[in-house]
């Protein structure tokens, strides 16, 4: 069930130990492990999850069975998980950092956003060993970077103007632009940054994209993540 404990418990019993979410805040400040901004889809209840409370929300079950999980929830049953938290919303960005640094959790994950307004909040106010995405313009930085000729925001990009993030978590094409290619990636491992991309379920594109270069993708199938990996001799025997 997408977001939910047991998903989350089952893939590390199965060898995953990066494992990517996504979270929302309520009104009185929880970071909930949820993709949506309301609970409409995947649960049994309705309603914004920021106009309600926690008492609310986490009454709330996935498919009808399994109550919504909050991120100090998902902390404390997988001490030994990494995590990639996608902040949904600029109101999720306190709760998100305070449940980080009431675990102490810094080393254990890396936040992400679509938002550079969002991105540079969190990178204002977390900790100083706090691990970022790239934001949507460094992104963009980094791919006319990979091109021919200098424009204004390469240059901005170089000289720090813009903040950095660890890694570029990016889909594989954006309408019609192919976003990753070698070019992309060589000019992120060139500022030692990965490329993760995004979301991708069939293994015959998996394979091609780590022929590229890339760290790591994210996907729906880690079935079939984990046998082309077995395949390739990159999944570790002890896991």
């Amino acid at each position: 069930m997408e977001n939910s404990l047991s998903a989350f418990r089952r893939a590390v019993r199965e060898g995953f130990h990066y494992l990517e979410t996504d979270v929302h805040a309520t009104s009185d400040g929880v970071a909930v492990v949820h993709h949506d901004a309301d609970l409409c889809r995947t649960t049994d209840s309705d309603g914004e999850i920021r106009r309600q409370r926690w008492s609310s929300v986490s009454g709330a079950r996935i498919g009808g069975r399994e109550p919504v999980c909050s991120l100090d929830q998902l902390l404390e049953e997988l001490p030994g998980a990494l995590l990639n938290i996608d902040v949904k919303a600029d109101s999720a960005v306190v709760a998100t950092l305070r449940t980080i640094r009431r675990h102490n959790a810094w080393h254990r994950v890396c936040l992400a956003g679509f938002s550079d307004r969002r991105l540079g909040m969190l990178r204002a106010h977390g900790d100083a060993r706090l691990l970022t995405s790239m934001g949507p313009m460094e992104v963009g930085g980094l791919w006319l970077g990979s091109r021919a000729g200098a424009v204004p925001l390469v240059r901005a990009v170089r000289r720090g103007a813009l903040p950095r993030g660890v890694a570029a978590q990016v889909p594989r094409r954006h309408s019609a632009l192919r976003v990753v290619d070698r070019r992309f990636v060589a000019r992120a491992h060139a500022r030692s940054a990965e490329v993760h991309v995004w979301t991708v379920d069939d293994p015959v594109e998996m394979a091609e994209l780590f022929e590229l270069g890339v760290d790591g993708v994210l996907t729906d199938r880690p079935d079939l993540l984990r046998e082309l990996l077995r395949g390739r001799g990159q999944w570790p025997a002890a896991r």
